[in-house]
């Protein structure tokens, strides 16, 4: 029987602009999006039989056909006319529903792990194509590589992303919020700072972390912090600990903060965590879905 282990890592965005929206509905987005370290641990065990069965540690997500991990192995099964069955273990640290693409980052997990259990040879743009048909997060999580993403998220130029080894922290408060309903809300009237792209782009490639930081901006907060207070409450803690810019991630509730000092960072997320649960202490990285060798 086969069996494969990967890391499924988050994502934070550093930025995220609306610049219009598709005759069905869904906006039309220009994000820069950078992974982290903090990943959940995908194992996938091949069965006799041909069901799939979904197990984790975690009770806040559905361990059925509603789960996107689950999505994932049947679009491979039916794609390929595979008659295998699988166990998949969902170890789950990424926060749910937070905004750092923790769903999408298992599907893409899935599909890279099942390609190389299966020996399907798919290159990544195939795998990306497959996994955009789960969402339009999955090919940003395939490759994980700092990247300009724009449509609807899945069209990728890949940049310099944050410099090796910066430190963030990462802080989801106890409430879940639907990224739909944010994109249904938003209102770019109300927005009253959008983010220059150009000049984060230009400042990645120059590492000026400091530049990079300060003008993180996602037009998505004028919605979720104005609804949940408690969002602008985390990024003044943060920035009460030396951060170097803040910002929250998706269509929240998470947020992050960016350090040049690791000693505040740690700092930061002793505070954090006398607050909320879920705190995380992490670095920046240049990998998605990868397989545990």
């Amino acid at each position: 029987m086969g069996f494969i282990q990967l890391k499924s890592r988050a994502k934070i965005n550093l930025s995220i602009d609306v610049v219009g929206r598709r005759e069905d509905g869904y906006s039309l987005v220009e994000m820069i999006m950078q992974s982290i370290d903090l990943h959940d641990i995908i194992k996938i065990k091949e069965l006799d039989n041909n069901k799939i069965i979904i197990k984790s540690n975690s009770s806040n997500m559905p361990l059925d056909r509603r789960n996107i991990a689950y999505k994932a192995a049947v679009l491979i099964k039916k794609e390929f006319n595979i008659s295998k069955g699988l166990e998949i273990y969902i170890e789950k640290h990424i926060p749910i529903a937070a905004g750092l693409a923790g769903g999408s980052s298992n599907a893409a997990a899935i599909l890279v792990g099942l390609n190389k259990l299966w020996d399907l040879n798919l290159r990544e743009e195939e795998l990306q194509n497959l996994g955009l048909r789960l969402g339009s997060d999955v090919p940003f999580c395939i490759s994980g590589r700092p990247a300009l993403a724009q449509n609807i998220g899945e069209k990728l130029t890949y940049i310099k992303g944050l410099p090796d080894g910066t430190n963030i922290v990462v802080c989801k408060p106890n409430l879940f919020v639907s990224t739909k309903e944010v994109y249904q809300n938003l209102n770019m009237a109300n927005v009253d700072t959008r983010p220059n792209t150009k000049l984060l782009l230009q400042k990645l490639e120059e590492e000026d972390i400091e530049t990079v930081s300060k003008n993180m901006v996602n037009v998505l907060e004028s919605v979720t912090s104005k609804k949940y207070k408690v969002i602008n409450e985390i990024e003044s803690i943060i920035m009460d600990f030396n951060a170097l810019g803040t910002l929250m991630s998706g269509s929240g509730p998470t947020v992050f903060g960016i350090f040049k000092s690791e000693e505040d960072a740690l700092k930061c997320k002793v505070e954090l965590l006398k607050r909320y649960k879920q705190v995380y202490f992490t670095k920046n990285s240049d990998k998605g879905a990868e397989i545990n060798v």
